[in-house]
């Protein structure tokens, strides 16, 4: 469905961010990018979407293909009406807005209303909290409500595929759980294609099909959820994991980076 194609993007055309990426999205499954902060995640997901002018970026050579259409250079509100939408990191909700009034305004590029007015009611499935609170103003939703009605208000654009950037940010544990299993149902109901950005590597590949690890612009690692759990490298340095009773020292840690296999 999507594909990037050795992208690079820079800011203030002297700050290289993006360094010759290529990933895949398949139609119907999830994909989660992987890494640590300034890995280059986000400005991934607002080339796809086309945000990166706002923020003096550019993709400066590759293409980025949508069903086989370069959707490079397309404005931000045709990429949406092409069937992408992201969800932006720190929910990102209009805030003197009431629930539903934001969910509406997550159909504002759909002409058909009738079907709009059903996918109301699909999400309020998804997230009931949001029907009892439909009529509260937005600003005064707690963190984890104002994530569900910014993934609420994504699904009413009906999107083809929807790119989610952080969704665990700033959330307790259990309702980091709820969130995510919330996301695989979207995703095995809706048919809904989803490119997942997240630092939490144990939640993201517990529901995701394929994933791609980042560090410094570039992707270093990728594979499937199994082949990505079981490599050692993943195992210590995204998911926590060591040898039974092994110990290092800080000396070890600080220098980490010198000992992954794939630099």
């Amino acid at each position: 469905m999507l594909a990037l194609n050795n992208i690079e993007v820079m800011y203030d055309k002297i700050i290289l961010v993006l360094k010759g990426l290529s990933l895949k999205v398949p139609q119907g499954q999830i994909v989660a990018l992987l890494g640590s902060n300034g890995a280059g995640k986000t400005t991934t997901l607002k080339a796809i979407s086309g945000l990166l002018a706002g923020e003096d970026g550019e993709v400066t050579d590759g293409n980025i293909q949508f069903h086989d259409k370069d959707i490079h250079g397309m404005e931000p509100d045709k990429i949406v009406r092409e069937g992408i939408f992201q969800v932006m990191e720190g929910r990102r909700v209009f805030e003197h807005l009431t629930v539903e009034e934001n969910l509406i305004a997550g159909a504002f590029t759909r002409k058909d209303k009738g079907g709009a007015k059903n996918d109301l009611q699909l999400v309020y499935e998804y997230f009931p909290k949001l029907k009892q609170l439909k009529s509260r103003v937005a600003g005064y939703l707690s963190g984890g409500e104002q994530q569900m009605l910014a993934i609420g208000r994504a699904l009413m654009a009906r999107p083809q595929l929807m790119l989610l950037d952080e969704p665990s940010l700033g959330l307790a544990p259990l309702l980091v759980r709820e969130i995510f299993d919330i996301i695989r149902r979207i995703n095995e109901n809706e048919g809904t294609t989803i490119l997942l950005v997240e630092q939490n590597a144990n939640i993201a590949l517990s529901i995701a099909h394929y994933g791609y690890i980042m560090e410094s612009g570039r992707i270093v690692m990728e594979g499937t959820e199994d082949k990505l759990k079981k490599n050692e490298d993943v195992q210590e340095f995204y998911l926590g994991l060591t040898e039974i009773g092994g110990r290092k020292s800080y000396r070890d840690v600080k220098h980490y980076k010198r000992r992954k296999r794939w630099l």
